[in-house]
């Protein structure tokens, strides 16, 4: 091997062994093997940043911002509460739920539609009486499998398909991954709804702040309108369209104070007050086309500013303790409004402007986020950053899902390139209001991001030192007796093996190379291999590292290191076994 070879395999095993390590972050470790690759020489400098233009950075950013708008128009989640009423043994959920977010997984990136679903997931073993983590890990591993189905899947899919343009001039298209995928998203399902009792019964996740201080009975008002669906409607028949998750704790007619029992009829003009968790208070208004207070008095803010909303505790010391919103006139003094109010252990029954703050009350505010934080520094209120709040937002309904399907179909013809149709379909949900701006930058994944474009020029080294065709003649040699499917079985399982360490976008950056020089040695057309490729970084069900899936459920749903192999070395080998007829099937290398 020459000294430039020697160097870039070096880089490379020192990037993995860091990887391993886990003391920095994959991000800094990317950045990391970049600056070793320039300083060696084995990346020129005016090349060291080609990576943070390359197209990969562009879909992966974009199809992370539309899953965002995906998950905040809550389509997907209306749908989901309309088959669980269906759905109550464990099991069922399980399937429902890893089958939802597998085939999800084909139409937005994974992780977002891993992320979309994990609500449910908390409902359903709530409801019935079961640890999130019967769900959780299953779902995850779902993801990955769906992920295979379509170009925009998963990360690897991106990357291969651009190897196979550069070596015969014709990408992968949107759904040439779907035969394989499908087949392989089945098999692993079957396996999981009967696999999931591997998994340790007992595993809880920690609380979360919101846990910890009782935050799940809120408060807040909407008032009935003309269209709105309770017009006309008994209490009773309020409550239990929304299954018993929101009540009416109070009710205004004609500023007359009123108890709401259950013949009650609602009617025009009637303000509720609505006690429940965030999310079910959120989804009730929006269903039944409630007049959300906050939102028809939206404070005033500077031109260009955004509104949202945010949650935080009122201090012992606040200016807020004995006052009310009326009373300190948090609208015309500070431009915010009040949203809703928690209490732990009491239900509040006032109107918003009326209820007197107490230390330790859970508020949501609504106000111009450029001064939200200065504002609850002068309030006294600290700020709980745990988790997103859609109550006192605008949902946009079917609009994300009509751009997302609208940025498919032009990929999938070929009318339009895959970078710009989702560049354009990111930038559509954000100018229609269907995601905030900032909410858009909060859902890019930049750690994701960085290390693609510090991870493309270095992974380029072993292409351009010739390391790729060492590697694929001694893979070639290996493969030599070995019948076809064999052949791709192996580079199925080298890229299985390398993912855990190496993130699977850059487990695809080296092996990718690696697969084609592979295939040309032996003489065969390399889509198989590249596809192989595909599959096998894409398939980490090993460790809680080596894909953003699994490190999403590993805290929610208490799982330790260990617990991964246990469910997930079984489903490898399954894939290992199932993936290379599938793949020889539909792509046959002669």
């Amino acid at each position: 091997m020459t000294l430039p070879q020697i160097l870039s395999v070096t880089v490379l095993i020192g990037m993995m062994g860091l990887f391993l390590w886990g003391r920095f972050r994959y991000d800094v470790v990317a950045v990391m093997a970049l600056l070793a690759a320039v300083a060696t020489g084995i990346v020129a400098p005016e090349d060291a940043f080609t990576g943070f233009s390359d197209d990969i950075v562009i879909i992966v950013g974009s199809a992370l911002v539309l899953s965002g708008a995906v998950q905040r128009s809550g389509v997907i989640e209306r749908l989901m509460r309309l088959l669980q009423k269906r759905v109550t043994r464990v099991r069922s959920q399980l399937l429902l739920l890893s089958a939802s977010v597998g085939f999800g997984s084909a139409l937005v990136k994974n992780i977002g539609a891993l992320a979309m679903m994990m609500p449910a997931a908390f409902q359903m073993a709530k409801k019935s009486d079961s640890s999130p983590s019967v769900f959780l890990m299953p779902m995850a591993f779902a993801s990955l499998l769906g992920g295979l189905i379509t170009l925009i899947g998963t990360s690897p899919n991106i990357i291969v398909s651009r190897v196979r343009e550069e070596m015969t001039g014709e990408p992968f298209r949107m759904f040439d991954y779907a035969p394989v995928g499908i087949g392989l998203t089945l098999v692993g399902l079957v396996f999981l709804f009967f696999g999931y009792r591997l998994l340790p019964a007992d595993r809880r996740a920690a609380p979360t702040m919101g846990e910890a201080l009782d935050v799940h009975d809120y408060a807040t008002e909407a008032k009935i309108v003309e269209q709105s669906v309770p017009n006309g409607q008994t209490v009773a028949e309020f409550i239990e369209r929304h299954e018993h998750e929101v009540a009416i704790t109070m009710f205004l007619r004609d500023g007359v104070r009123a108890t709401p029992l259950a013949d009650t009829v609602l009617n025009e003009g009637d303000i509720l007050i609505l006690g429940g968790n965030p999310d079910s208070l959120e989804r009730a208004i929006a269903r039944d086309k409630l007049d959300f207070v906050g939102t028809s008095e939206a404070p005033e803010s500077p031109e260009g500013e955004e509104i949202g909303v945010i949650e935080a505790v009122v201090s012992a010391g606040s200016p807020l303790v004995g006052g009310t919103a009326g009373s300190l006139m948090l609208r015309q003094r500070y431009g915010i409004n009040l949203i809703a109010v928690s209490r732990q252990g009491e239900r509040i029954v006032r109107r918003m402007p009326n209820v007197v703050f107490r230390a330790g009350d859970v508020v949501v505010l609504q106000g111009p986020l450029g001064i939200l934080p200065q504002t609850l520094n002068a309030l006294g209120a600290l700020p709980l950053a745990e988790r997103e709040l859609r109550l006192g937002s605008v949902r946009k309904g079917l609009l994300p899902i009509a751009v997302l399907a609208v940025a498919m179909a032009a990929t999938a013809t070929g009318a339009v390139p895959v970078t710009i149709a989702f560049f354009a379909a990111a930038a559509a949900v954000v100018l229609f209001g269907a995601l905030p701006i900032r909410d858009a930058y909060d859902h890019v994944e930049w750690p994701i991001l960085i290390m693609l474009g510090a991870l493309i020029p270095v992974s380029d080294t072993l292409r351009s030192t010739g390391v790729t065709e060492i590697i694929g003649q001694w893979l070639s040699v290996t493969a030599a007796t070995l019948p076809p499917w064999g052949a791709v079985a192996l580079i199925m399982a080298a890229a299985m093996a390398v993912t855990p360490f190496l993130n699977n976008a850059a487990t695809v950056l080296v092996m990718a190379p690696i697969a084609a020089t592979f295939a040309g040695d032996l003489g065969l057309r390399p889509e198989a291999f590249l596809m192989a490729t595909a599959v096998g970084a894409g398939c980490d069900f090993l460790t809680p590292i080596g894909h953003q899936c699994n490190t999403l459920v590993m805290g929610p749903g208490g799982y330790r290191f260990s617990d991964y192999a246990r469910l997930g070395a079984p489903l490898s080998l399954i894939v290992l076994i199932v993936g290379p007829p599938l793949i020889l099937w539909f792509w046959p290398v002669a």
